[in-house]
């Protein structure tokens, strides 16, 4: 009797011990990803968001024939694709199809930029579902952001590109501007901008040209692609404090065009290309872990990656039109 009553406080004290303590693991880094196909046929795809649904939102910069056939779509876990908006202007700059630039969702609301418009969108997506009709762009509410990037006369001539976007501290927006070289922040409330931060040249007659960014919970880190000619070696991540104080967070990166933070919230960052006497070299993109390691090589000039789940990314070809399902 005495020994099954010493066997029962053994097995209640394991199983306080087990209640007690917690057995979840954490998630390791990637240390490479394996890739496979989930979406072909875009227009030169340049940004993609998830929404709560885990519905795939993503840009189409269209053909570059200063037309209106930029549009955005909606796809489902599925891959069923849906055109959610149309219209937008296309336009070819050096050799490359652009216009439209990223999108945000949250909450039911998608943001998106315009940054030859020098637009930012605001749409209602609530009750946007599979085969709906695509929604008019002039339905769309939109803010004129672009005249008052330029009349901060960063650069020479005044330029503007809006490109990318992140919620930061308070829920304001910050809109990062290719053009400028600057972060701009959007007040939730009144829509006012501001200058929130300027990323200084990167070495004498070479911009920065922020392309992604992103906030930790504590800063924000911003990718960088450089201007021409895109020498390799020459782009950063730098780190932008909460009262906008600029600093280097890792350098030695090549044409850099996009940032996610993985499930520990470390950067993971997108290598467009390496260029060359004939423009980007073949499959020379690559996905990249915050000290360069290579996670994922011989990519077709990609443009954006988006974290799904602890172990799940997606992934744009700009070239290919293609969006790839990253794990490990």
């Amino acid at each position: 009797m005495k020994n099954l009553v010493l066997s029962l406080k053994i097995i209640l004290l394991a199983l306080f011990i087990h209640g007690c303590t917690d057995h979840t693991e954490p998630v390791p880094e990637p240390q490479s990803f394996t890739s496979e196909p989930f979406v072909s046929g875009l227009k030169s795809p340049v940004g993609l968001t998830l929404d709560e649904s885990g519905n795939i939102w993503v840009t189409e910069a269209g053909t570059g024939n200063n037309n209106d056939d930029a549009s955005i779509a909606m796809i489902t876990p599925a891959g069923i694709q849906t055109t959610f908006v149309a219209g937008l202007k296309s336009i070819t700059n050096e050799g490359s199809t652009e216009g439209i630039g990223h999108l945000l969702c949250r909450g039911g609301t998608l943001y998106f930029l315009h940054g030859v418009n020098g637009s930012l969108y605001t749409a209602d997506v609530s009750s946007f579902k599979p085969g709906d009709a695509a929604v008019k762009l002039s339905d769309i509410p939109s803010q004129d952001v672009g005249t008052y990037i330029r009349s901060l006369a960063l650069t020479d001539p005044q330029n503007s590109n809006a490109y990318d976007l992140a919620f930061g501290p308070d829920d304001h927006l910050y809109l990062a501007d290719a053009g400028s070289n600057a972060i701009i922040k959007r007040d939730k409330t009144t829509g006012d901008l501001a200058l929130f931060a300027h990323i200084a040249d990167l070495a004498p007659n070479t911009n920065a040209v922020p392309t992604g960014i992103v906030y930790d919970g504590s800063k924000f880190l911003v990718s960088t692609l450089t201007g021409f000619p895109f020498a390799p070696g020459n782009a950063k991540i730098f780190q932008v404090d909460q009262s906008g104080n600029v600093s280097v967070y890792k350098s030695d990166f090549t044409t850099l065009t996009a940032i996610t933070l993985s499930a520990n919230n470390k950067p993971i960052i997108v290598q467009h290309g390496i260029f060359g006497q004939m423009g980007f070299e073949t499959k020379s993109g690559k996905v990249l872990d915050e000290n360069g390691k290579t996670l994922l090589d011989n990519i077709s000039r990609p443009t954006d990656i988006v974290r799904a789940s602890d172990k799940t990314y997606y992934l744009l070809s700009y070239q290919d039109g293609t969006i790839s399902k990253l794990s490990y």
